[in-house]
């Protein structure tokens, strides 16, 4: 099946299959020529989607999933995964108050806020991320699929798994894949706390990151990262984040502290998480 997204320009395909690329896990994520693509499961349903701009305004979809009735679902989940429906007009207005967002917004205007396919594999991948390179966080979840994934006969190269269910991760020894026991403990307890609560990564909630916070080993970061990425809180802003007071002393050619970046990203709200996205992109290629 064939599906065009439509969105309003400007878009920075570029700029999002390089957030993609980076982190794309062996076996689930791959790109191929510009084009993404991945392995999906909804519902116990699995396919397999790939995504590359199409002509015009849109992104053009090919799906393979033998439940048409998902079709409505698996478009919303896109939209979100891509942010085709940013108003990039409305956001950039209130960022370029500060001279520095208005610099890198011109430089690269059709930056979006990559979104995911599915809460519960960004949180595990999130959580997986603590205090370790994206490199070796990638390596790990690459480990989990290979381990506790499920098989899928796929006609798209690159793809023989599909991400593991909550069932599946909430009754594992996660510690096994060389982790810290804790974090493993973390990890299967998010996975039964959306067995408890099926609504944990609604887009949209408004307790979500308390939600979160209330988990064990879910701090600030990973909480405000979720939120940005899935329940997509455009406001959410990881504060600590290293590559973003990196990229924000890079700029400015100075030092800059965790609380310096939080005050300055006071001037950035409600879009703080849009800010932190052209911050994280500037790092790869200045703008």
């Amino acid at each position: 099946m064939r599906l065009l997204l439509a969105y309003q320009p400007p878009y920075d395909w570029s700029a999002m299959l390089g957030f993609l690329s980076a982190r794309a896990v062996v076996g689930m994520e791959t790109v191929v020529d510009g084009v993404y693509l991945r392995s999906i499961g909804l519902n116990g349903v699995h396919g397999v989607i790939s995504v590359r701009p199409g002509a015009g305004d849109v992104l053009e979809v090919t799906l393979d999933f033998p439940d048409s009735a998902a079709v409505p679902e698996i478009v919303a989940r896109l939209r979100r995964m891509f942010d085709l429906d940013a108003n990039l007009p409305a956001i950039h207005r209130q960022l370029a108050v500060d001279p520095l967002m208005a610099r890198l917004i011109a430089a690269r205007p059709g930056l979006r806020v990559p979104g995911a396919w599915d809460g519960l594999e960004l949180a595990i991948r999130a959580v997986l991320g603590q205090q370790i390179s994206v490199v070796a966080a990638i390596r790990l979840a690459g480990k989990l699929l290979a381990q506790y994934g499920q098989p899928l006969q796929s006609p798209m190269p690159g793809l023989s798994h599909v991400f593991p269910d909550a069932a599946a991760l909430a009754a594992a020894d996660l510690a096994t894949l060389g982790m810290p026991k804790s974090r493993g403990r973390t990890l299967s307890g998010v996975a039964q706390a959306l067995l408890d609560d099926p609504l944990l990564f609604e887009p949209e909630r408004e307790d979500g990151v308390a939600r979160l916070l209330a988990l064990h080993g879910i701090g600030d970061w990973t909480a405000q990262y979720i939120a940005l990425r899935q329940l997509r809180q455009m406001d959410a802003f990881p504060s600590g984040d290293v590559g973003l007071i990196n990229s924000l002393a890079a700029l400015e050619g100075r030092v800059v502290t965790a609380r310096e970046l939080w005050v300055r990203a006071e001037t950035w709200r409600p879009y703080r998480g849009y800010a932190a996205q052209v911050l994280w992109t500037s790092l790869s290629r200045p703008g």
